[in-house]
């Protein structure tokens, strides 16, 4: 078990030339609410089963559970998510020694690109790169298990 620490992100400028990997995610939820979730994902050619908790500290920080399934499993476990999937494309910053992750979501999202950023502790301090716009941490309708339910392109 482990506690998630991270911050987040909109994405105001150029960041794909500075990328060092890039996949496509697509993920769906066998369970969404304000406590908890649970989250299957297929990101290239591996997939995950994620427990999330509720959000602490303003949003800074939660529990996190996450253990790697077989691509099958996780195909046959999508037909059982509740409606909305979550379709993104992840591209990975390394930047002053952190690692932001900037998702460029797709389909009822289109044109939402939000940056995430791990830390240690919610008080280290994190440099931000020249991309970086408003910090949307804690904001729940840029959570992923939101935008599911009310899609950016509905806003």
């Amino acid at each position: 078990m482990s506690t998630e620490i991270e911050r987040k992100f909109l994405v105001k400028g150029e960041y794909r030339s500075l990328a060092q990997s890039k996949s496509r995610i697509v993920q769906g939820y066998l369970y969404a609410d304000a406590r908890k979730t649970i989250r299957i994902r297929i990101r290239g050619d591996k997939a995950y089963v994620t427990i999330k908790g509720p959000s602490a500290d303003n949003g800074l920080s939660r529990f996190e559970w996450e253990t790697e399934i077989s691509i099958a499993d996780a195909e046959e476990m999508m037909s059982l998510c509740e409606p909305g999937l979550i379709d993104k494309e992840r591209y990975l910053i390394p930047y002053e020694g952190h690692l932001f992750e900037v998702d460029e979501f797709h389909g009822e999202n289109e044109g939402l690109v939000v940056a995430e950023v791990e830390m240690k502790s919610p008080t280290e301090e994190v440099v931000l790169p020249s991309f970086i716009g408003a910090e949307v941490t804690g904001e729940k309708r840029y959570y992923n298990s939101h935008l599911r339910k009310k899609p950016f392109t509905q806003w």
